[in-house]
């Protein structure tokens, strides 16, 4: 049996796996640069809720992102910040304003106690605070934002995507960002909450973070995993859930985006070492450890270059069948 990968997290400027096995619990840190790769097995199965195993062991569908059946998705929203169902939550909270590309600017709220674990979550190039409060104030000028200015709260995934390869110079991410706190405070006596107190602008750049700086565009996303279906290759870039993979060979078409949340509820196995080209020298696989071997049971070696799984263009949005 191998490893059931609990998600991508970013509790520092690293981004990291978390792994299951029964009760043991592993954690591999991700360094771009290295390679990685998995095969996975059988069905994929709930990954439960708040920690707690799926009662019933329901297989979820391959293209979920949430990886919970139906009974398991309603407890973990009953228990969290965006369902509004702690409205006596004693702990402060911040609102945030971030930035994902041009034109692409949202407002959000997250614990304080978390810093901006949850804006590298998110995948936002740039991002500024804007107040800090009990939790209903945050959640009320969050509203507001939406409600006066026309601030989504949500930007789907695959926007974001489409344009991490071009994203302009660092003055221009942030002065999106200036532009829209300027806007924000100038609501303050207009229905902004007299518990929020409002904090100094200060954009954070969080493309060095994410590895983005100089790296190749992105042209494909696996759309889903399949049993036997491998996923290979270079880690050349993540923000938020998105690991950006260089498969190995001529004919791999570019970097290939993992959505972390699809792998979520499977079994992963190590993926097989890129075989050494013809006539080649001396070749071999760079080893930095496999994420899951059946041989070593370690989740954090690092093998394989190659993408077996169904893939959909990011620009053209066309769905390529088959395995890849």
């Amino acid at each position: 049996m191998g490893w059931l990968c609990t998600g991508l997290r970013w509790p520092g400027e690293s981004p990291e796996l978390g792994w299951r096995r029964g009760d043991a619990r592993r954690v591999s840190v991700l360094v771009y640069g290295a390679e990685l790769g998995f095969r996975a097995v059988g069905e994929r199965y709930c990954v439960g809720a708040r920690g707690n195993v799926c009662p019933v062991g329901a297989v979820v569908p391959a293209r979920s992102t949430g990886a919970r059946c139906a009974e398991c998705a309603r407890l973990d929203r009953a228990h969290s910040v965006a369902a509004d169902t702690i409205a006596d939550d004693p702990r402060t909270y911040r609102v945030y304003l971030a930035w994902f590309g041009p034109g692409m600017v949202k407002v959000g709220i997250t614990g304080e106690e978390r810093g901006a674990a949850r804006l590298r979550e998110q995948g936002a190039v740039v991002f500024s605070w804007l107040g800090r409060g009990p939790l209903m104030a945050a959640r009320r000028t969050e509203e507001l934002l939406r409600a006066a200015l026309g601030v989504p709260d949500r930007i789907p995934y695959a926007r974001k995507r489409a344009v991490r390869g071009a994203l302009p110079g660092a003055a221009e991410r942030a002065a999106e960002v200036a532009e829209l706190y300027g806007r924000a405070v100038a609501l303050e006596g207009g229905g902004w909450p007299e518990s929020l107190e409002r904090l100094p602008f200060e954009a954070v750049d969080q493309v060095g973070v994410f590895g983005l700086e100089g790296a190749p565009a992105a042209v494909r996303a696996v759309s889903a995993l399949v049993d036997g279906g491998v996923v290979a290759g270079r880690l050349v870039a993540a923000a938020g859930p998105d690991l950006h993979l260089a498969p190995a060979g001529a004919g791999a078409g570019g970097v290939v985006v993992l959505d972390t949340r699809l792998i979520t509820g499977w079994d992963l196995v190590a993926a097989p070492a890129a075989p050494a080209a013809p006539g080649a020298s001396g070749a071999s696989t760079s080893t930095a450890g496999s994420l899951t071997s059946a041989a070593s049971a370690d989740p954090e070696r690092l093998v394989g270059s190659e993408v077996r799984v169904p893939l959909i263009d990011i620009t053209g949005g066309g769905v390529q069948g088959g395995l890849f």
